[in-house]
Formats: structure tokens, C-alpha cells, sequence
């Protein structure tokens, strides 16, 4: 026999789960706060939305049919289920968290927004994890979606519409060298920086050609690339052991010590970046807390 839960009263549910734990409908009004008729007109309308008289006079107080002993617990667990789920939220502790979060990130956004965060993480919820995993920009959404992620560090430009957003900062390009690179001990000018032999990094692997160029383009000039690279740090390693150049954020070179920054001579416009989680995220305690420190870390 199926049950309409339309027809079904969340409180009649409740005084059946008392009852069957009292066997007595005076001590289960009392616990209730009801009166004695109301918990026995309860007792009448799920017997007929049941089909079952569920309890029954007996020696010492009323005793539970077979139906009603097998509803026992499966009522219990869906009570304290709802129960859970409308309880009012309690304060997130990051002391006693054990929490495992997931990020997706470019080696730029390891280095320039996770990097940062991880100290204050990892003394504020010592009993926390963090996986760092590859970004995958046509797949954030759905990996957000999916609770494969629990944020996203992307360009504010690039993000899915979708998503939730945070920007974190904005950023900028600069020229990069090694610290003793003979051609860039002053600030080049534009046919100097044409003639000087660049690294790109093409995160979709094998291009030539960049945001860097279309600036020069219009500007009617031209540079030479002869290397490209899909990430960041091994166009630092590139530059820490040659002569070739590149441009690149600002808040990936600003702190290292074996390059030489100078700003180039054109303008070439920068980015935001920006944190990104899913709507169902968004009010949950714990990840409140973890973006409040991402974003003060950076």
C-alpha cells in the first residue's frame, strides 16, 4: 500500500514516534503537550492513511502491531534527519575542523593565492586538508556543480556566470630576466624589447602569440618569441638560466631575488583574479571561513 506524503502531517509523524516509544497515550500527550483527545484523534488518521491499527490495548499498556515495530526506527533516523536539517546553524570551530577541501588552480594561482594562504590555514585548522588540483577552466562549473571542488582561482574575465565570485586582486604585467642580464640593467625601449628574444606561456599548449603582441600589433610592432611553454615556474626556471625575457604578473616575479623586473614599454592591460564557489556553498559555515582567510592572505 503506498502513502500520499501530501496527505501526511509532519506532527502526525512525530506523535507516532512518541507513542511508539511510550505504548501509552496519557504519557505520550504529556510529552507533547497535548491534550489526551488530540493525540487520540492523531492515532486515528494514521491508522487510516497506514491502514493499520499500529497500536493495540493490551496487559500492560498498549502494544505495537508488526507494521507499526518495523516503522519504528526508520521513523526515528527520517525525524532526526529533519531535524538536523533545520537546526540552526553552529559557529564554525577551526581549531577542531578536519575538513578537506579541494581547490582548483594554475601553477599561477598555486603560487600567488594558495602559496600565501597555506601558514594562516594551516595554524588556524591544524586538523584540516587541502588538494590543490589542476584548473580546468571548461570544467569548473561542472566540477563546482558536482562538489568535486570546493573553490576555483580563475581570471574574472574567464569565469563561469554561474558561479559565485570573489575578486581577489588585480594584476599587472611586467618585463622579467635574470638579475644580471646585460639588456635590461634600465627600462628598454620599444625596438629594443622587439629585438630581445621572449618566452610565452600558452596554456593551451604550443602558441606563439599572446596579449603581449596584439598591444604591440597596434602599435604596428612586432617581438621575437622562440619559446613556448604551458606554465609559469618553468618560464622562471627558463629565464633564471638564459638570456631569454618574459612578461609576466607582477606577483609572481615581485619576490624573487635571481630576477631582474623592469616595466616595459608598452602598456599591456592586466587581469583580475577572482575566487569562485558554487550557490550551495555559499552559506555552509566552514567555507565561509575559508574564503574570509583566502582573501585576507592575499
Amino acid at each position: 500500500m503506498s502513502v500520499n506524503l501530501r496527505s501526511l502531517d509532519l506532527n502526525l509523524l512525530v506523535t507516532l514516534d512518541v507513542l511508539l516509544a511510550e505504548h501509552n497515550v496519557t504519557r505520550a500527550a504529556q510529552r507533547l503537550n497535548f491534550s489526551q483527545p488530540s493525540v487520540s484523534v492523531h492515532l486515528a488518521k494514521l491508522r487510516e492513511i497506514l491502514g493499520d491499527p499500529l497500536l493495540l490495548p493490551g496487559p500492560r499498556g498498549m502494544q505495537p502491531t508488526a507494521r507499526a515495530l518495523a516503522l519504528r526506527e526508520p521513523l526515528r533516523e527520517a525525524l532526526e534527519s529533519v531535524e538536523r536539517a533545520i537546526a540552526p546553524e553552529s559557529p564554525f570551530d577551526p581549531a577542531d575542523a578536519s575538513d578537506t577541501w579541494r581547490v582548483a588552480a594554475s601553477d599561477y594561482g598555486e603560487s600567488t593565492i594558495a602559496l600565501p594562504a597555506l601558514r594562516g590555514l594551516r595554524e588556524a585548522a591544524p586538523h584540516t586538508r587541502l588538494a590543490v588540483v589542476e584548473l580546468a577552466p571548461a570544467r569548473v562549473a561542472k566540477q563546482a556543480a558536482q562538489g568535486e571542488i570546493d573553490l576555483a582561482f580563475h581570471t574574472t574575465s574567464d569565469a563561469p556566470e554561474n558561479l559565485r565570485r570573489r575578486v581577489l586582486f588585480s594584476e599587472r604585467y611586467v618585463l622579467a630576466g635574470r638579475a644580471d642580464h646585460p639588456r635590461l640593467k634600465r627600462r628598454p625601449s620599444a625596438r629594443q624589447f622587439c629585438a630581445l628574444e621572449h618566452v610565452i606561456v600558452s596554456p593551451d599548449g604550443g602558441g606563439f602569440r599572446g596579449i603581449t603582441d596584439e598591444a604591440l600589433s597596434q602599435a604596428g610592432l612586432t617581438r621575437r618569441v622562440v619559446l613556448s611553454v604551458p606554465h609559469f615556474l618553468f618560464v622562471i626556471s627558463v629565464l633564471e638560466r638564459s638570456d631569454l625575457v618574459a612578461m609576466l604578473p607582477w606577483r609572481l616575479v615581485r619576490e624573487r631575488a635571481a630576477l631582474r623586473v623592469v616595466e616595459p614599454p608598452i602598456e599591456v592591460p592586466g587581469y583580475e583574479m577572482c575566487m569562485l564557489w558554487h550557490e550551495r556553498s555559499h552559506r555552509d559555515p566552514a567555507h565561509r571561513w575559508l574564503r574570509e582567510q583566502i582573501a585576507r592572505a592575499v
